[in-house]
């Protein structure tokens, strides 16, 4: 493939693939001007969003990456939050970091899935869940905040939802705060989260 100069910062937004060229191939190029510029293109389109999360799990570039999260929440697809899902099984910290700042900004797409993330074997999977709620403009936030306080057995699964909710919950959580402190006795940071919690909630 002939090597194609980049285009100047100014016209950056108007980037993209060589004229009669097909971007899907051009995503899989060496060139990461010729990556980004197919990524611009593809991003533009709602059907290309199972590719583009496929795409992102070996894609290196930051400055690709970021065109395809932009897109994916964009047109916020069904396909999209599927493959953001998936991301957040990845081994790549910015990866899984990238997808849960996208699916933050789907609350309506990502809602029907909360539940079931939040009973995943992995507690890493239920953290990254939680920090998802953390930011996420929905309604349910707190109920759902609420129940991994009272019934997850993962103590940092706990510690993050009480940071969460602390500030969305309200003063009907508190005894479920003063539980904790019972369900992890040994752990001096639960009780220090929980008085601080208390208080802010209190403090609304």
């Amino acid at each position: 493939m002939a090597l194609i100069k980049a285009a100047p910062p100014a016209a950056a937004a108007s980037e993209s693939p060589i004229e009669g060229g097909d971007p899907q191939c051009d995503l899989r190029s060496s060139d990461v001007d010729v990556r980004r510029r197919a990524a611009r293109a593809l991003a533009a389109l709602p059907g290309a969003a199972e590719m583009l999360c496929e795409h992102l799990a070996w894609e290196e570039s930051l400055s690709v990456r970021s065109i395809i999260f932009t897109g994916l929440i964009l047109h916020k697809s069904s396909a999209g939050v599927a493959g953001l899902l998936r991301l957040l099984f990845s081994e790549d910290a910015n990866l899984r970091g990238g997808a849960v700042e996208a699916l933050q900004e789907m609350p309506d797409e990502v809602a029907p899935h909360i539940e079931a993330l939040l009973a995943m074997p992995d507690s890493d999977i239920r953290i990254s869940t939680v920090i998802i709620l953390a930011s996420l403009p929905h309604p349910k936030v707190p109920v759902w905040l609420h129940r991994v306080v009272a019934n997850d057995p993962h103590i940092n699964v706990c510690a993050a939802a009480l940071d969460a909710l602390a500030e969305v919950g309200d003063q009907d959580v508190l005894p479920t705060l003063e539980a904790l402190i019972d369900r992890f006795p040994n752990v001096t940071y639960i009780k220090f989260a929980v008085d601080a919690a208390t208080r802010r909630i209190r403090g609304r």
